[in-house]
């Protein structure tokens, strides 16, 4: 790999780690020059724009999550055993120590709301894919009669995202010790739901 090409990788690296705490808005060039000993020309020797910076920060975040918490999981047999897998790898993602318990898409999600443009429309996709590929899973536990055949997928996405949403408010917000274990309750309840009665016997 080319020195350039290291050197902007270490940027984003840097970058992202600067946005999960503080947010998009509060990730300042000037500090980050200063995290990775670079003047800010240097940094827009590599990015023309903080948008750009920003979008290359969204795109890693991406590929992490879906190293983290897609992949691995698809990699289990379709049904009940790659819905647990993916929900393993969202609380890993949530509240493990590779990301200290911040997740940039739930934090951006909320500075973005009521902000259009390129970024929100990248983070907007990002979620959309998410709420797809759990709904994927269900479709297809629904094919290998693991779930019921009137599950509502797209229910299913909901609920479990919102399940991921309280626990980490529960987890580093309100600073529960129980956030695990009552996630993990709430999903095992919700997948006892969408199981075919033979399946859950």
């Amino acid at each position: 790999m080319q020195k350039g090409q290291l050197t902007r990788n270490a940027i984003i690296e840097q970058a992202l780690d600067t946005a999960a705490k503080v947010g998009f808005e509060q990730l300042s060039l000037a500090s980050l020059a200063a995290d990775t000993n670079m003047s800010k020309s240097g940094l827009y020797a590599h990015f023309k724009s903080k948008e750009a910076l920003q979008q290359a920060v969204l795109e890693l975040a991406t590929d992490r999550f879906a190293t983290m918490v897609v992949r691995p999981a698809m990699r289990q047999p379709r049904g009940v055993a790659r819905m647990e897998a993916l929900f393993e790898g969202y609380l890993e993602w949530l509240g493990g120590t590779v990301t200290q318990g911040r997740c940039l898409f739930m934090a951006l999600g909320q500075e973005y709301r009521d902000k259009p443009g390129a970024i929100r429309d990248q983070v907007v996709q990002s979620l959309k894919d998410w709420h797809s590929t759990i709904a994927r899973v269900v479709a297809d536990g629904i094919e290998e009669g693991q779930f019921a055949p009137d599950v509502d997928a797209r229910q299913f996405a909901f609920d479990m995202v919102g399940i991921g949403m309280s626990f980490q408010q529960s987890f580093k917000l309100l600073g529960r010790a129980d956030a695990e274990t009552m996630a993990r309750r709430a999903f095992a309840g919700l997948l006892d739901r969408a199981r075919q009665p033979a399946a859950a016997d």
